[in-house]
């Protein structure tokens, strides 16, 4: 029999490692013996009858299949030969665990440390390693690296084997090998305060096992001396040069040493800043010296605070030679010794100011009959003084005295009186000035401005105003003059003033439109051209004012016209003063500007008077007035607009109230109506508190409608686009709701006409049982609900009111026109008559008490105007000269 075929045994699945437990299957193939019936023979480790089929098939791996397995096939009389062994390994379930002695994953270059593999159960392992080189010698369990090196970095596995049993691999565990490391050492701080400690750390970065060795010396020149103790954290009480280093393993390996740290400890002085000279103020170009004294102790070096100041870093002073002002601030300093370290000084502020300018005054500026003068001369801002041979301690100045002719050379004490204060008395006239030093070189100021001091004339001085008013106003022309009684001299002039724009030297100063900055006090002197030094006294103060423009108030007197009445007006300004003449203008009604144009009254351009009557006035009408004075003339603004009122109607211009009442009630619904010569109108109304207002909420052609309320109890009448005025009509608001109001007609009442009156509430038109009144009195109390009066009568006039269930109704003013009939003619004569007569004796009596009073006492106020009801009842009670006598 011959062999031709060559048998091979494969794994399935081709697993480079089988575990126990798992699945597999051994497969016997024949080269070449494709399309034959074969039968094969296997030969396994611990199997008794092994199968003939082509698979070993091994359900469950165990360590018992270990081992060589190899096959052959026969086919009729054909025998393959064995198959070359295949060796099955089976693995065991357990993980290796690779470990490090020490435990440090980072280390340093030479360093020692171990690499082992943990295998737990069982002995007698082979071990295998990852990376290669550790397997020498391949079987062993650990691996010592005796000085570690950067290449010996990296990842580190093992696995065990026996017989034919194979570990998994272990975890990877990863060595680090770095370069050998330096200390670091920190400070809590630098500085221990006195009588307290600071915290030294040391560590090395990134690595763990390490303890401590310290180090300390007193001076750079010593050797370190180590200091018990290895913590990594230690305090210290005291200062020195410090340093640490790291130590671990066995044998111990250490780090660099760390680097060095200065710690300082802070002793319980504190040094003191002095000047010399003394002075915290000195000025650009002096010398002053800055020093640090500290008391105790020598061998100090010195620091400063500015740090500018450190150079050279350990001298105790520093010596400003041209102090500028960049040299001003505030200066410290500590000293320092064998890590010894003093508190800081407090600060002492230095200010360097520009060169001062001396100042010299004079209590007077002329030597008296027999007298002196006295001079003070001071420098600021370290303003103080000194005698002609002492200086003073605040400030160092000496004083220095020149007269004019001996500018080269200062004054002696047989020049002058020298006083220890800065003050010298002279008794010469001339022009005096003076300078301070101080210091040694000497330092001097600027010279004071000069001040001439002269010999006084017996001529006077007078301030005078022209016009001569005190008080003026913002705009106004005036000239404030400096004259000088007796003699023909020719004079120099000198003026001073409280005002921020001072005269010029001449004799007189006009000013020309006048403003805030002109009031003040004005005073002038006079020097003789020919001598200098010989002057007048300063003349008297004159003190003028200058106020706002003034707007002058007009008064209306009477407010309310009655037949045959004259209207006053008055025009006061409003800060009473001298010069005035009145300007009297008529306003009228300019709808397109909303406001008024104005036109002058007949002979109202400029009176002397301050009032102004106009005789025959019958219908509304509103007048404007304004003052001016001066030459050219200075006018004030106009004043506001105020008003007489006429409630006769006549054609031109006519108002209606709808309801044709007086009173109304809150929230009523009023219209009035213009009715005249006019496409364009507008409705003014005059209120209680004295405000012309010509805004109405709603305006429709010529009817204004408004839905009432307590601030539209008020004057109304109409002013017409062509200028004209509309009599004026009384409306008053009730603001109880629960209280009356009385039904009376809104125009006057021609006299012998019927009128009825009547009560109303909101919720009822008509009431009975009402009380009516005339003037306070009870007149009807019955239950008639109308008060009726078939003929009235000019007794009829005056106020009425209306009173049901306890409440009463506002009152109103009834008007009565009267009628001209033949048979009183004769006693409108006499009354008329009479009342001019009186009406000349009372403008007699007011001029003589104008004239004894004068005219800068005229009226300063301006009452406020009574209530308009009041007021009604008062100007036409008191018209009864005028009234129309009844026969």
């Amino acid at each position: 029999m011959r062999v031709f075929f060559l048998s091979a045994v494969k794994l399935h699945p081709s697993w480079s490692q089988i575990f126990t437990g798992e699945k597999i299957s051994l497969r016997c193939e024949i080269e070449g013996g494709e399309g034959k019936m074969w039968k094969y023979e296997w030969r396994a480790p611990n199997t008794i009858s092994p199968p003939t089929s082509r698979e070993y098939r091994i359900s469950r791996v165990s360590g018992s299949h270990r081992g060589a397995y190899s096959c052959r096939g026969s086919s009729d009389y054909l025998l393959t030969g064995w198959s070359d062994a295949f060796t099955l390994t089976v693995s065991v379930s357990i993980k290796p665990t690779v470990t490090l002695q020490p435990s440090w994953t980072q280390i340093f270059s030479g360093e020692t440390v171990t690499v082992r593999c943990e295998i737990q159960g069982g002995t007698q392992w082979t071990y295998e390693w990852s990376p290669a080189k550790l397997n020498t010698p391949p079987t062993s369990n650990e691996y010592r690296i005796s000085r570690a090196a950067e290449s010996d970095s990296g990842g580190y596995r093992c696995r065990g084997r026996r017989d034919y049993l194979l570990t998994g691999w272990s975890d990877t565990i990863t060595l680090t090998v770095s370069c050998k490391p330096r200390a670091t050492l920190r400070a809590q701080s630098s500085i221990i305060p006195a009588g307290g400690s600071v915290t030294l750390s040391c560590s090395v970065e990134g690595s763990a096992g390490w303890k401590f060795d310290w180090f300390r010396r007193d001076s750079v020149f010593y050797q370190a001396q180590p200091m018990r103790g290895n913590e990594a954290k230690r305090v210290i009480r005291g200062g020195g040069l410090y340093h640490c280093r790291g130590g671990r393993g066995d044998p111990i390996f250490f780090s660099e040493d760390s680097n060095e740290v200065t710690v300082e400890e802070t002793l319980p002085i504190k040094p003191t800043v002095i000047l010399q000279p003394s002075w915290t103020q000195i000025f650009s170009g002096e010398t002053v010296t800055v020093r640090c004294e500290i008391q105790g102790g020598t061998q100090w070096t010195y620091e400063w605070s500015p740090a500018k100041l450190n150079t050279p870093p350990t001298s105790n002073e520093y010596k400003i030679s041209r102090a500028a002002e960049s040299d001003s601030g505030g200066y410290r300093c500590r000293g320092r010794r064998n890590y010894l370290l003093t508190g800081w000084s407090d600060t002492i502020k230095l200010t360097v100011s520009s060169k001062p300018k001396a100042e010299l005054r004079a209590d007077k500026r002329a030597v008296p009959v027999g007298g002196r003068v006295t001079l003070t001369c001071s420098v600021n801002p370290s303003s103080s003084s000194s005698s002609s041979s002492s200086s003073s301690s605040s400030s160092g100045w000496k004083y220095y005295w020149y007269r004019d002719e001996k500018h080269s050379e200062p004054l002696t004490t047989q020049d002058a009186v020298f006083r220890s204060n800065g003050q010298i008395r002279v008794s010469q006239e001339g022009l005096y000035r003076c300078r301070g030093g101080r210091g040694d070189p000497v330092y001097y100021t600027e010279y004071s401005q000069s001040v001439r001091i002269g010999k006084p004339v017996s001529n006077k001085a007078v301030v005078t105003l022209h016009p001569n008013w005190t008080e003026i106003y913002r705009g106004e022309t005036i000239t404030v003059r400096c004259e000088i009684h007796g003699g023909d001299t020719e004079w120099d002039y000198e003026w001073e003033t409280s005002s921020y724009r001072k005269p010029e030297n001449q004799n007189e100063y006009r000013i020309r439109s006048a403003s805030s900055s002109n009031s003040g006090n004005y005073r002038c002197k006079g020097r003789m051209k020919s001598s200098q030094h010989k002057t007048t006294e300063w003349s008297d103060s004159v003190t003028l004012t200058v106020s706002d423009k003034p707007r002058p108030v007009l008064t209306v007197s009477p407010s309310w016209l009655s037949p045959g009445a004259s209207v006053t007006l008055n025009c006061e300004v409003e800060h009473p003063s001298a010069g005035w003449s009145f300007y009297w203008y008529k306003a009228v009604p300019d709808l397109s500007e909303k406001s008024y144009s104005y036109e002058l009254l007949p002979d109202g351009n400029g009176t002397a008077q301050d009032s102004y009557i106009i005789d025959g006035q019958t219908h509304t009408a509103g007048y404007v007035c304004r003052a001016g004075r001066g030459d050219p003339e200075y006018h004030t603004d106009h004043s506001e607009p105020k008003f007489v009122w006429s409630a006769d109607v006549h054609s031109a211009a006519s108002l209606t109230v709808s309801p044709d009442r007086v009173q109304h009630f809150t929230s009523d619904s009023v219209s009035l109506t213009c009715e005249g010569n006019s496409a364009e109108w507008r409705v003014k109304k005059f209120t209680e508190d004295g405000r012309l207002n010509s805004d109405c909420r709603t305006m429709t052609g010529s009817t204004c409608n408004i839905n009432t309320s307590q601030s539209d109890t008020a004057v109304y009448w109409c002013e017409s686009g062509s200028g004209e005025f509309s009599s004026a009509v009384n409306i008053t608001v009730q603001d109880d709701p629960d209280a009356p109001i009385l039904v009376s007609p809104v125009h006057l009442v021609t006299e012998g006409a019927s009128v009825s009156l009547s009560c109303s509430l909101r919720t009822q038109k008509i009431l009975s049982n009402v009380f009516f009144y005339h003037n306070d009195k009870l007149i009807q109390n019955d239950t008639r609900e109308e008060l009726k009066i078939s003929a009235v009568s000019k007794s009829d006039e005056g106020f009425y009111k209306c009173e049901y269930s306890g409440r009463e109704s506002p009152q109103s003013w009834m008007l009565v026109k009267a009628t001209l009939r033949p048979s009183s003619a004769v006693g409108l004569i006499v009354g008329l008559v009479c009342g001019v007569f009186l009406f000349i004796i009372l403008l007699l009596l007011f001029y003589h008490y104008r004239k004894t009073k004068g005219r800068s006492s005229q009226r300063s106020t301006v009452s406020t105007p009574p209530q308009i009801l009041e007021s009604v009842r008062i100007e036409l009670l008191n018209t009864t000269l005028f009234s129309t006598v009844r026969t």
